[in-house]
């Protein structure tokens, strides 16, 4: 049974999951309208990867005993300055997302909750990963400047990138 605690962190924490989707799919949204169909797809492809971590917490609330809190959302953005803007943004969202999956693993400890410190060791090793492509993809788009050319293979490599996550997102079930 989750603390009420720990239960309050866990849906602070699916919001976080939730926004972070209909703020990856804004982006994608937004990147679509500029032509970028590499950086669109892998875009959609993450808001997807976000929800369903999203669903993932939710799932594993109610199988506790608590109750995952499906939360109203505020409405991301609509335009972004650049493609390079958008990967910035994402760095920062993740660090973010970092930030507060350690604060609820704090939490787990604090509360003595050693099955949802357990079942969190998955978002703590996701985070590396999403941090890790993040600050890559900022690199290269530093790299590239305000090449055309270069945007464009980019785009090209993004679709590549899209469809490679998603492979690899069915084969970890999430």
């Amino acid at each position: 049974m989750l603390s009420s605690k720990v239960s309050q962190a866990l849906n602070k924490q699916i919001e976080l999951e939730a926004s972070s989707s209909q703020y990856y799919l804004a982006m994608a949204s937004w990147a679509e309208t500029q032509g970028l169909n590499g950086v669109s797809a892998f875009l959609y492809s993450h808001a997807d990867e976000e929800r369903m971590h999203m669903i993932k917490l939710v799932r594993f609330v109610n199988e506790r005993g608590g109750h995952g809190v499906v939360p109203a959302l505020k409405q991301p953005p609509v335009t972004f300055k650049s493609v390079k803007a958008v990967f910035e943004e994402i760095l920062k969202h993740e660090i973010k997302v970092t930030n507060e999956i350690n604060n609820l693993v704090d939490i787990t400890l604090k509360e003595k909750d050693y099955t949802t410190h357990n079942f969190l060791q998955w978002y703590v090793s996701e985070q590396i990963e999403e941090e890790a492509l993040a600050r890559q993809t900022v690199d290269k788009l530093k790299l590239i400047g305000d090449d055309k050319g270069g945007l464009y293979f980019f785009d090209r490599d993004m679709t590549a990138l899209a469809a490679a996550s998603g492979e690899v997102d069915a084969e970890k079930g999430a």
